[in-house]
């Protein structure tokens, strides 16, 4: 099969939805475990030595090295940790080995998409009520990204149930010197969502709001802006 078309993408403001994992005033979640200092240091070495993201700035992961992440960025530890810390399973345009950063051009879309994936998590551990906060991340693009949205031969990589056509198209892609890849989204009608292969492409991350997305009695959740 042929691939898809490439087209400049530029896109401001795309949206990247994070649960967030750190205290509000910026401290670490370990200090919440940590008896006092000296055995918070011992933890930051444990989580170190196990941390995916910096094996990779260190050059031990198999899917991506040093030089291709970013750094002396704001931000650079988000961005960086897309592509080294991948799902187990992978996901819709990559594999277990090595991440990407996925975003929508719009919000709704990016919440869509987190509702979603969340709400399916919930369903396989029979947990009815559950409640997250998550940091929207902006960022900008301006590439040449194979493009989806009008690719009819490709259908079966947008499948609702399915990642296996799309993984194996990503990892062809990926091989070949792809940027990313531009699709319609899944999980919204109207959306679109990119999955960018390249940290360096990732530019002018930002944060903006925070959301808070709760479950209740096993439905969909509901969500609201985070004062």
């Amino acid at each position: 099969m042929d691939a898809p078309p490439v087209r400049l993408v530029r896109q401001r403001d795309t949206h990247r939805l994070v649960a967030c994992r750190h205290l509000p005033s910026g401290d670490s979640v370990l200090t919440r475990i940590a008896d006092d200092d000296e055995h918070l240091a011992a933890i930051f070495e444990l989580d170190a030595a196990t941390n995916d993201r910096l094996q990779a700035e260190q050059g031990a992961q198999p899917g991506i090295g040093p030089e291709e992440l970013v750094a002396a960025v704001p931000h650079a530890a988000v961005v960086n940790a897309a592509f080294a810390h991948p799902h187990p399973l992978g996901a819709r345009f990559s594999g277990p080995d090595r991440g990407a950063w996925y975003a929508a051009f719009e919000l709704e879309t990016a919440q869509a998409e987190v509702a979603f994936h969340k709400s399916v998590e919930l369903a396989e551990v029979g947990w009815r009520d559950e409640s997250m906060t998550c940091d929207d991340y902006l960022a900008d693009f301006n590439a040449d990204f194979h493009d989806l949205r009008r690719a009819r031969d490709f259908t079966p990589c947008l499948a609702a149930d399915s990642y296996q056509a799309s993984q194996a198209l990503a990892a062809d892609l990926l091989a070949g010197g792809s940027l990313g890849i531009v699709y319609p989204s899944v999980r919204r009608g109207s959306g679109t969502c990119l999955a960018c292969f390249r940290p360096a492409l990732v530019g002018h991350v930002r944060l903006a709001r925070r959301w808070r997305f709760t479950w209740e009695a096993g439905g969909g959740p509901t969500i609201s802006r985070e004062k």
